[in-house]
């Protein structure tokens, strides 16, 4: 009688997926992925590509962008033509110096509207922002020796003005291109409107006079008068005068207007 003798037989995917040869097919596999990926430079499926990316606010240093976003909107996409200061003017740039230039940017100008930039004001600028949007007006803006040997007045005054004298150098100065009185405008309109008042204080006012606004043919403090340049006195006195004329409450009361409760209803008397 003859015993049979059974052999075990394993499978022989069973020994490939268990076996070290499985190992080692796994590791190549796992390799060569890692190396198409790096070949791809891991342009993979939602992730961001290189271009232009939006950069945090606080690390723009270009003064194009700086001032695009900053100032163009009042004073002008080149400095000038805007409704606030011709801050591209030469006479300008050579009147203001860069502490002041940089107290104005950073805290604003109080009276007028004219809000401050810098972080500690609520603004997003920071101080090296500041610097470069001076150092960029500075250098595409500013013209050696634009007065010419003329001595020009301080840029702020350096006494109280007498807004008694004010009115005669406004008459002399003043009046033949923007009007006798608020009601009589002249061609260059009116500075003496209760309103317009309201948006400027005394520094604009003295600032326009010295450095003029050729933007718009408003002549500088040597040419308002033919022959005879706006001395300080005559400035600062003009300047007090003018703010003088700003009435308590500007605007109002508006001319020939009745109130909400004189004026007849729409629908009154009607149920």
């Amino acid at each position: 009688m003859k015993t049979a003798t059974k052999t075990a037989r394993v499978p022989i995917l069973n020994v490939i997926r268990h076996g070290p040869v499985f190992g080692f097919c796994s590791l190549v596999l796992c390799v060569g992925s890692l190396i198409c990926v790096a070949l791809t430079g891991c342009d993979l499926p939602g992730r961001p590509k290189a271009g232009p990316e939006i950069p945090r606010p606080d690390s723009v240093s270009s003064f194009d962008a700086l001032y695009s976003e900053n100032c163009a909107g009042c004073h002008g996409i080149k400095g000038e033509n805007g409704a606030a200061t011709d801050l591209a003017n030469p006479e300008y740039q050579a009147l203001v110096d860069d502490a002041t230039l940089r107290e104005i940017i950073a805290n604003g100008e109080k009276g007028t509207l004219m809000p401050g930039f810098g972080v500690k004001s609520g603004g997003m600028l920071t101080a090296a922002q500041i610097d470069a949007i001076i150092s960029g007006m500075r250098s595409r803006w500013s013209k050696p020796n634009i007065f010419a040997g003329s001595m020009s007045p301080p840029y702020k005054a350096t006494h109280a003005g007498d807004a008694s004298k004010g009115e005669a150098v406004y008459s002399a100065a003043c009046a033949r291109c923007h009007g006798v009185t608020a009601q009589q405008p002249g061609k260059a309109g009116s500075i003496l409107s209760g309103s317009f008042l309201a948006l400027i204080n005394d520094q604009t006012i003295r600032t326009t006079i010295l450095a003029g606004r050729p933007d718009i043919g408003q002549p500088d403090w040597r040419n308002h008068i033919a022959g005879h340049p706006l001395t300080d006195d005559e400035i600062t006195n003009v300047t007090a005068w003018l703010i003088a004329q700003r009435p308590a409450q500007p605007g109002q009361p508006y001319p020939n207007a009745k109130s909400l409760a004189e004026s007849p209803q729409p629908n009154a008397g009607k149920h």
